[in-house]
C-alpha cells in the first residue's frame, strides 16, 4: 500500500481507537441496549421528564456508536478495494481509493471531535470570562486582544456573541470582560481554554523597544437551562449595586443599575452592568451565578474521576496551558498538548479548532506532556 493511503488509515484507526476509549466501547453497547429497553417500557413515558433524559442519553450514545461503526465499515470496504486496485495494476481505482481514504480521515477527525463533546453539558451555551493580570496596560491590552480572538471564532463558528460585562483600561484593552456564546456545543469547545494565556511580545507601549511578557486569564462556565437544577440559598449572597460605566446612554450611567452578587461559602463574584436596568442586570447576573457554581460541580467530578486514572497527567485547571510569541515571528504552543502552529499573519486571528480538538483528545487519553518555554 503507498506511503500516502498508510499514512490516512492510520489516522482513521488513531480517531476510532480514541473514540472507542472515550465511549468504553463494550459498555456503551450494553449501556445503548438498556435505553432500549427502557424506552419499550411504557411505563417510562408516564414521567416525561424521565423520558427526556433518556431519550436524550439514547440519542446521543447511538449517534457515537452508528458513527464509528459506519467509518470502520467504510475503512474496510476502501482498504479492500485498494489492495484489489494494486494487484490488478488498476492505477485509476487506486487513485481513488487514495482519494476516498483522505475523506474518510477528515470525516473520521470530525467525528471524534463532536463524540468527544458528549458531557452533560458540552451542548450548552457558555460563558467567557477574561481577566486581565498583573502588568497594566500591557496585560489590559492582551485582555482585549483574546476577547476580540473569542469573539472573532465564535461568530466564525455562527454563534451568537453578547456582551454581559465589561470594564475597560485606562489606556488600552480591558480590566475584565464576560462574553455569552450562544451556539451548538459552544461550551464543550470552550471550556479546553480555562487556564492561563501568556502572550510574549515587543511591547507597543515601551519607547524602548523591550519585550513584555503578559497574563490573561480565561474562565468557561456553562449557561444552566431549565433540565439541571442549582440551589442557591439567598442567605448565602451579598448583592452590591453600583453605577455601571462606559457607553450606555444617560440613563445607564446615572443609577445604580449595575449589580455584583457574592456567594459567600465559595467567593464566587459575578457582576453585570450592561443591561439598561438593575432588574435585568440582577437577572443576569444570577445565571451567571448558577453557571458557576454547576461548573465547579462538574470539575469537581471530574477530579474525583482522575484520582482513580493513575495515568491522568493532563495540565490542572487555572494553570498555564498557552503561549502565544509575537514578533518577529507568530507562534502559538499550547503547553496543555504540546501543539504548535504558525501563521504568516496575525495569529489571534487564527483557528482556535486545532488546539480546542488536541486539548479534548488529550483529556480523553491522559497523555504525558512535558511542559516547556516557547522562547
Amino acid at each position: 500500500m503507498r506511503a500516502e493511503a498508510q499514512a490516512h488509515v492510520d489516522s482513521i484507526n488513531e480517531a476510532l481507537a480514541l473514540l472507542r476509549r472515550f465511549l468504553d466501547w463494550d459498555r456503551a453497547l450494553r449501556r445503548l441496549d438498556e435505553l432500549n429497553a427502557r424506552v419499550e417500557d411504557q411505563a417510562l413515558w408516564n414521567d416525561p421528564k424521565a423520558a427526556q433524559e433518556v431519550m436524550r442519553e439514547r440519542r446521543r450514545l447511538d449517534e457515537a456508536i452508528t458513527a464509528t461503526r459506519a467509518i470502520q465499515s467504510e475503512l474496510d470496504d476502501t482498504v479492500e478495494l485498494l489492495e484489489m486496485a494494486e494487484a490488478e495494476g488498476d492505477t485509476a481505482m487506486e487513485a481513488d481509493a487514495v482519494e476516498s481514504l483522505a475523506a474518510l480521515s477528515r470525516r473520521a477527525e470530525h467525528d471524534k471531535v463532536q463524540a468527544l463533546l458528549a458531557g452533560e453539558a458540552d451542548a450548552n451555551d457558555t460563558y467567557v470570562e477574561v481577566n486581565a493580570g498583573a502588568g497594566g496596560t500591557e496585560s489590559q491590552d492582551w485582555a482585549g486582544m483574546l476577547q476580540r480572538m473569542y469573539t472573532r471564532w465564535a461568530e466564525r463558528r455562527g454563534m451568537k456573541v453578547e456582551l454581559v460585562d465589561q470594564h475597560s483600561g485606562e489606556q488600552a484593552g480591558i480590566k475584565s470582560a464576560t462574553l455569552l456564546l450562544k451556539g451548538e456545543n459552544a461550551y464543550g469547545f470552550a471550556k479546553t481554554e480555562s487556564g492561563v494565556h501568556r502572550l510574549v511580545r515587543i511591547s507597543p507601549y515601551d519607547s524602548a523597544a523591550r519585550r513584555h511578557t503578559s497574563f490573561a486569564s480565561v474562565w468557561v462556565y456553562p449557561v444552566v437551562d431549565d433540565n439541571i437544577d442549582i440551589d442557591i440559598n439567598e442567605s448565602e449572597l451579598r448583592i452590591d449595586t453600583y453605577r455601571a460605566s462606559g457607553a450606555g446612554g444617560q440613563h445607564i450611567n446615572t443609577t445604580d443599575s449595575a449589580v455584583r452578587i457574592t456567594h459567600l461559602p465559595t467567593g464566587i463574584v459575578v457582576q453585570c452592568q450592561n443591561q439598561r436596568s438593575q432588574h435585568k442586570n440582577k437577572a443576569e447576573a444570577y445565571n451567571q451565578l448558577r453557571a458557576r457554581l454547576y461548573e465547579a460541580e462538574l470539575q469537581k467530578r471530574e477530579a474525583e474521576a482522575n484520582a482513580t486514572n493513575a495515568t491522568k497527567t493532563d495540565i490542572g485547571w487555572g494553570h498555564q496551558i498557552r503561549s502565544y510569541v509575537l514578533q518577529p515571528y507568530q507562534m502559538v504552543k499550547d503547553l496543555r498538548t504540546g501543539v504548535t502552529s504558525t501563521s504568516p499573519g496575525d495569529v489571534l486571528d487564527g483557528d482556535l479548532d486545532e488546539f480546542m480538538a488536541a486539548a479534548l483528545s488529550q483529556r480523553v487519553t491522559g497523555e504525558t506532556v512535558e511542559v516547556e518555554d516557547v522562547d
